[in-house]
């Protein structure tokens, strides 16, 4: 955390640096030439806005695959960790996580040789996706019942350099831009007695590498990785380092060569040790303050980069390397804000953190409501929730009655108003008993909340196109 003491040193360094270069000290086996100190704190502001999906990948990477002693790990490369629970406040290895669906896991290696992803026949009142996201945080293909349908199938996911033959028994083939690849299976749970169901669908689903599909001899193992130890808790403190061992893991591409040519003047890149420790008093100001600047830049996108709609952030911000097209803000946005969301087409994500007036929302000083007119609830094939996050760590909030979202398959058992709307109540203490089933329970503390539509509905009413459809999130209201 920068004083103001160290902002106003950093800024009469600068003033001096402007004609002047420095040559930094070595780290490990890189002798580098610096830039001037101006010219560090903007590539360092650039390089955090660039790299920071990238490093926050790479944690939970690290996380759920590779340390095993994480308290998050889930299951090693290439096999399946079935969850039959929803995510609760225990789960921090991911901002923002979706407490809807119990996540099937996938980490997969794709050095070797692909991976083949099977699913079974899922009825058709059930939604699941299958989200394949690469290191760079692009969304390379979805598998699912938008996707692909509800049929059993088998589909091969491949490495950025693959050329081998497609199996006939194969639907479609997945391209990812980097050699290790996430996939999240999403099934949807309609109540905490249909967990046995949602079991018996996830056991359907497989992962194995290609070679043992088609029966065929496997090629050499890849050589084995020591990776550098990370954390999400570690990202602050060891950014540029991270970021060093992320890049050896994606592939560099016309969008992104700039950016990288700029960071290999920081001594950040593929097999390089970034050490900050090693720089000038002047260099490392300047680092943190470049950095602070592009976290800034990225809060401010995630502020303004949507459309207001009463008091809702409308707008969509995941997809593949197309859609971002080299708009590094934006994709910092989208991890930021929450990462590894979907495509639009498969899931809407209206976020706020203020009321319909734009105060900001705090359960320790007031109440509030959520009102869905008759005839308003979100539009969606598939089913729609409100989840409520601490508004400073988004991650779930505890609470009396373990309840962290409230889902139209609970509609049923909600208490409707005498017009036939739908009232939410959002605080920190009970409404009372009558209007128990209609709480979501706030934390004593800033507020964040996350309205998830699943399989929007294309044609009116529709939240699509994102921020001008026919339907609007309606703001949140205080009351007290």
């Amino acid at each position: 955390m920068l004083t103001k003491r160290d902002l106003l040193r950093s800024a009469s360094m600068t003033a001096l640096a402007v004609t002047t270069a420095r040559s930094a000290p070595a780290f490990g086996q890189n002798k580098v030439e610096w830039p001037n100190l101006i010219e560090a704190k903007d590539i360092a502001e650039e390089g955090f806005i660039y790299g920071l999906p990238l490093v926050m990948n790479y944690a939970v990477m690290q996380e759920f695959a590779v340390n095993k002693n994480s308290g998050q790990f889930k299951a090693p490369f290439n096999q399946i960790n079935n969850e039959h629970h929803v995510a609760t406040p225990e789960d921090t290895a991911v901002i923002t996580p979706n407490s809807d669906t119990p996540y099937s896991l996938l980490w997969l290696d794709l050095r070797a040789e692909p991976i083949v992803v099977s699913v079974p026949t899922i009825e058709k009142e059930r939604y699941y996706s299958v989200q394949l996201i690469d290191g760079n945080t692009y969304n390379f293909g979805y598998i699912g019942a938008r996707a692909t349908g509800s049929e059993p199938g088998d589909y091969l996911v491949v490495g950025p350099d693959w050329k081998g033959e497609t199996p006939s028994r194969i639907k479609q083939v997945f391209r990812s831009t980097t050699p290790f690849t996430l996939a999240i299976f999403r099934t949807q749970l309609f109540n905490p007695g249909d967990m046995s169901n949602v079991e018996k669908v996830q056991s359907g689903y497989r992962a194995e590498p290609l070679s043992a599909f088609s029966k065929q001899p496997a090629p050499p193992a890849a050589p084995k990785i020591e990776f550098l130890p990370a954390s999400t808790a570690g990202i602050k403190d060891n950014f540029f380092q991270y970021l060093d061992a992320a890049l050896q893991f994606v592939p560099e591409t016309a969008r992104d060569k700039a950016i990288r040519a700029k960071l290999a003047r920081l001594g950040v890149g593929p097999g390089k040790t970034f050490a900050f420790k090693d720089l000038s008093l002047e260099h490392k100001a300047e680092i943190l303050v470049g950095m602070k600047q592009g976290d800034d830049k990225v809060d401010k996108w995630l502020a303004g980069g949507n459309k207001n709609i009463n008091g809702w952030n409308v707008g969509s911000f995941f997809g593949d390397e197309t859609f971002y097209n080299g708009d590094w803000v934006m994709r910092a946005g989208a991890a930021k804000g929450g990462l590894y969301g979907n495509d639009a087409v498969e899931a809407m994500y209206p976020y706020t953190r203020t009321d319909a007036t734009g105060e900001a929302l705090d359960g320790s000083k007031h109440k509030y409501t959520i009102t869905f007119a008759p005839g308003q609830l979100p539009p969606v094939n598939a089913f729609w929730s409100v989840t409520m996050y601490d508004g400073k760590s988004q991650f779930l909030v505890k609470n009396p009655i373990n309840r962290y979202l409230i889902n139209s398959p609970m509609l049923t058992a909600m208490k409707k108003d005498a017009d036939g709307s739908v009232t939410l109540y959002i605080q920190k203490d009970s409404p009372g008993a009558d209007a128990a089933a209609n709480w979501l329970p706030a934390p004593d503390d800033r507020i964040y909340l996350v309205m998830r539509l699943y399989w929007p509905k294309p044609t009116p009413p529709s939240i699509l196109p994102a921020g001008a459809g026919t339907w609007q999130p309606p703001g949140v209201k205080r009351v007290s």
